[in-house]
């Protein structure tokens, strides 16, 4: 596993044992820094998407921690074995963070938050739900934060819009484990969500039922 130094803003990898690590929830959005970008910091400033990877180590770095995970940037996607590795390990490294960032691009405020696409997208769905963990007080290990790095509330402040929005019921979002919840009500949680590439529909979802498989892009959608 990859994490980035939010001082060094360098690339470390750890195997076994994790030092404490904040991650980042978003969707995708142009000039995102990729895993070759962080090999040129200097070249990497100048594209669209450094302003959130570093506004994501800035918030890391208020909060107290010294790594920060994030999907665009920590793994090699030039390598399929990494990547189906990474994929398969995702929804354990969202529960395995301390923290949990859901920047949500498209948003400026509480009255825009129910229309925002991230809560329409495949992967971000395993997102909200693999960081149950409780802290400061039994307030969710996850917050939410507006286009302007503002932030919104945590998962457990913003449950009964959430609930609303997802259709996800609260004791879930609030740290009752998911594999307590039916299969066909998990399945329900995903059902209006979309993806890029049709693949992610399905791959997106190996957490959320606690299942490990080979990746094949290019296959599309079963018959």
């Amino acid at each position: 596993m990859r994490l980035l130094n939010t001082c060094t803003l360098g690339l470390e990898s750890f195997v076994g044992d994790y030092p404490p690590y904040a991650v980042l929830s978003h969707c995708w959005g142009e000039q995102e820094i990729m895993f070759s970008d962080v090999l040129n910091l200097a070249e990497a400033k100048k594209k669209q998407g450094f302003d959130k990877v570093e506004k994501t180590c800035e918030q890391a770095v208020r909060d107290g921690f010294d790594y920060v995970w994030i999907d665009t940037c920590c793994i090699d996607k030039s390598s399929s074995a990494e990547l189906s590795e990474a994929i398969n390990s995702m929804f354990a490294w969202y529960k395995g963070s301390s923290k949990c960032y859901a920047y949500l691009s498209d948003v400026d405020g509480l009255d825009g938050f129910a229309r925002s696409k991230w809560f329409t997208r495949a992967w971000t769905l395993q997102e909200l739900l693999a960081p149950s963990h409780l802290q400061n007080g039994g307030k969710s290990g996850m917050d939410f934060f507006s286009s302007h790095w503002v932030k919104l509330g945590s998962k457990s402040d913003l449950s009964n819009m959430i609930k609303d929005i997802c259709g996800i019921e609260k004791e879930y979002l609030e740290g009752q484990s998911i594999y307590s919840a039916s299969i066909s009500m998990r399945m329900s949680w995903a059902a209006e969500r979309k993806a890029t590439r049709s693949e992610d529909i399905a791959y997106s979802l190996l957490g959320l039922f606690d299942v490990n498989m080979p990746l094949l892009y290019g296959e599309g959608k079963l018959k």
